[in-house]
């Protein structure tokens, strides 16, 4: 279990959709323990395998009230009931902007060891799985703004001290686990 960099708005990675995890093995689990590591570190919510530089479709969160991880994810959403909330992201620190996004689905996958994951969400649960499966798509919660959110956030990331300096990963802000939520 290590705490790993994170990759930053504007690495590759980010933007690439990510294989389909394969081999359930002691290397997927250690995968699973670095994301929740790092996650925990950084004090988010969830974090997804690209955000460590890992393209495989695997995914931690822990919103306080829930906690795991989805590997090989999908989720159907139930209702036509629409939250919009904040979110931020680890990979573009200091942008939050509201996102529209489905109150309440069903998410399934398989863990670390493939056995079979299914639960239903809603709130912050639900809005974790949709950003952290974005991201395995190669979507980021910038893709969600309307175009004026969307403009703003990008000036945002242009002026902040980490973008525009070479940088695509950063080191862990060792936040805790409490920090940040």
């Amino acid at each position: 279990m290590t705490v790993q960099p994170v990759r930053l708005f504007g690495d590759p990675i980010l933007r690439s959709r990510t294989a389909e995890v394969a081999a359930f093995d002691a290397e997927l689990r250690r995968l699973v323990d670095d994301l929740t590591d790092t996650m925990h570190d950084d004090g988010g919510v969830g974090m997804a395998a690209p955000q460590i530089g890992v393209g495989l479709r695997v995914f931690v969160y822990d919103t306080g009230d829930a906690a795991g991880h989805l590997v090989n994810p999908s989720y159907e959403v139930l209702g036509e009931a629409e939250q919009v909330g904040p979110e931020g992201c680890l990979s573009i620190p200091g942008v939050r902007y509201d996102v529209r996004r489905a109150l309440r689905l069903r998410a399934a996958g398989v863990d670390a060891t493939g056995a079979p994951v299914s639960f239903e969400a809603d709130g912050l649960l639900a809005r974790c799985v949709q950003h952290e499966t974005d991201h395995l798509d190669g979507v980021l919660f910038l893709d969600r703004l309307d175009p004026a959110s969307r403009k703003q956030a990008m000036r945002t990331i242009r002026e902040s001290d980490w973008f525009g300096a070479g940088i695509t990963v950063r080191e862990s802000r060792g936040l805790g686990t409490g920090g940040g939520r």
